[in-house]
């Protein structure tokens, strides 16, 4: 009943959708609904909803529509209103998301294909950033492992016991002091040994900073990102988020965007503060999928 009611969402988003009419469309009383739709989704239906309709007025930005029309269009009443959740949804204002935004229309949302990746729940439209080219600083990790191309093919080291007890972590904030908190997991095998796989756990490079012996500090070229979030879920269901949110952006962002794989650039995985189990009870992080727009 779910899809059904995501579905009516996305055929009706132009309109003023009251969400006891989705509740009726579910077959639920509106107190079970609204829980229901927040454990499987990730998200009040409210919240999702605003959402969906910046996606879809993401699309029309990208080709050209005027801010204040597509404000108007999504019932937004105001410039300002419009601009204010879009910043909120997105982290950047509407005109510097231009730039970079994806052109095509959002992908339709498949619950039971991302059931069956183990999302944990909804994974939203990417934030698209250019970056420049910055350093960062870790430890290396070289195994033995077939079929590397992506870092989701990786080892899931914090499952085999090798992040597990935060000893790695501690030690790059130990010796290599970044201002920054967050740590990058990338996978560097670009010139890949048959079965070799080299895998870097760093933290922002500081500059002039002393790299200690056992440790490598490495420059990651210029690049334009699709970032995904993976969706809010409790410690236990990360792990599984995590990889089906590598599956989607690969099986089913991939081949219907605009978009391919840059392979001048690394993908990297990004955890901060907000993947703190011990803060939060609901934890996500982010994958930066380096891209370009396709070739004809």
């Amino acid at each position: 009943m779910l899809q059904k009611v995501i579905d009516y969402i996305d055929e009706h988003i132009k309109e003023e959708i009251n969400p006891m009419d989705l509740a009726r469309i579910a077959g639920y009383s509106p107190f079970h609904f609204y829980r229901l739709f927040n454990q499987h989704i990730g998200f009040s239906i409210m919240e999702y909803v605003l959402r969906r309709k910046l996606q879809y007025a993401l699309y029309e930005l990208a080709n050209g529509k005027k801010i204040i029309e597509i404000a108007m269009d999504y019932g937004f009443h105001t410039h300002a209103g419009f601009t204010k959740a879009f910043k909120r949804c997105f982290g950047c204002p509407p005109s510097l998301y231009k730039l970079h935004c994806p052109v095509s229309l959002p992908n339709r949302l498949d619950l039971l294909k991302l059931q069956q990746k183990e999302v944990g729940g909804i994974v939203l439209q990417p934030k698209m950033i250019s970056r420049n080219a910055f350093w960062v600083a870790g430890k290396k990790f070289e195994i033995q492992a077939g079929n590397i191309s992506f870092t989701r093919d990786a080892p899931a080291f914090w499952e085999d016991g090798g992040f597990n007890d935060g000893a790695v972590e501690t030690d790059l904030y130990k010796l290599l002091n970044p201002k920054k908190h967050g740590e990058y997991c990338f996978n560097i095998s670009h010139d890949i040994v048959e079965n070799l796989f080299t895998f870097l756990f760093a933290v922002d490079y500081e500059k002039d900073t002393n790299i200690p012996t056992e440790m490598v500090k490495w420059e990651i070229p210029a690049a334009t990102y699709a970032v995904f979030r993976t969706p809010l879920v409790e410690v236990d269901q990360f792990v599984s988020s995590i990889k089906g949110t590598w599956r989607y952006i690969i099986e089913d962002w991939l081949p219907y965007s605009d978009y391919e794989v840059d392979e001048d650039s690394y993908d990297f995985e990004y955890y901060d503060e907000n993947c703190h189990h011990w803060d939060h009870e609901k934890i996500y992080m982010e994958i930066h999928l380096p891209v370009k727009k396709r070739r004809g």
